[in-house]
């Protein structure tokens, strides 16, 4: 049995891990699907100023309250950000960090800068149009993106997200000079394990934090607890032992 800590990504809650959780805990793992301040069922914290700190420190705060030890702490998508700062404050309760089509980022680099300039302009343009200056509502994806979920599953989704408060978007991680040996994994949905290690090999300081990561396939969306929950699940119970 495993101590599992799930994060989601951007605009979405601990709601987005039910069918991951509940296979998880089938298998015997202590699973804690968790929401970040200003999101889904805690929408009522968000404001202008919730931002990276915010959240890793809410992060570091669940962790240490419930007395949790050995933690596969998971991240997907831009939970990358909490879940790599979280894992830098307590090392010594982290067993190792799964990023889920995601990676870590270096300090002072923002989720918006590793996106690319179009990206960024539209996320902008969203902000000021929909989301009174400080909140980012839904994007419009791609179909690479969007592959595996249904009709159904998107439309669930799009009507359960939430703006994500802008801050965490914009704001860096400030990471410390030692950076603790944490063991990584990665699960590449939307790209192979063949572009990682090339990614890894560029010598492209943005991915020179991923060196060592253990990588593992499962293609489908960038959304696989909703595409392919099973084997989502399946895949963190052997990562995690």
């Amino acid at each position: 049995m495993a101590t599992i800590v799930l994060v989601p990504g951007f605009w979405l809650g601990a709601w987005a891990w039910q069918d991951v959780s509940l296979d998880l805990r089938a298998t015997g793992h202590d699973v804690h699907p968790v929401t970040m301040p200003g999101l889904a069922d805690r929408a009522a914290e968000a404001s202008p100023e919730v931002g990276v700190e915010t959240h890793v420190a809410d992060l570091v705060r669940f962790i240490e309250q419930n007395d949790l030890r050995d933690v596969v702490l998971v991240g997907h998508s831009g939970a990358n950000v909490p879940v790599t700062g979280a894992a830098d404050r307590i090392p010594d309760r982290i067993a190792r960090i799964v990023y889920v089509d995601a990676g870590p980022m270096p300090g002072g680099v923002s989720v918006l800068d590793f996106n690319p300039p179009d990206v960024q302009e539209e996320w902008r343009k969203k902000v000021e149009a929909q989301g009174d200056g400080w909140r980012l509502p839904l994007p419009e994806f791609g179909p690479d993106d969007l592959a595996g979920l249904s009709d159904e599953t998107l439309a669930r989704m799009r009507a359960m997200s939430t703006p994500q408060p802008f801050a965490t978007a914009t704001q860096s991680l400030q990471r410390p000079e030692a950076i603790p040996d944490t063991p990584i994994s990665v699960i590449a949905s939307t790209f192979t394990p063949e572009q990682v290690q090339a990614l890894i090999n560029s010598g492209i300081p943005l991915f020179a934090s991923m060196a060592g990561a253990e990588v593992h396939h499962l293609p489908t969306g960038h959304w696989p607890m909703f595409s392919r929950p099973a084997d989502l699940a399946a895949m963190l119970s052997g990562i995690a032992g």
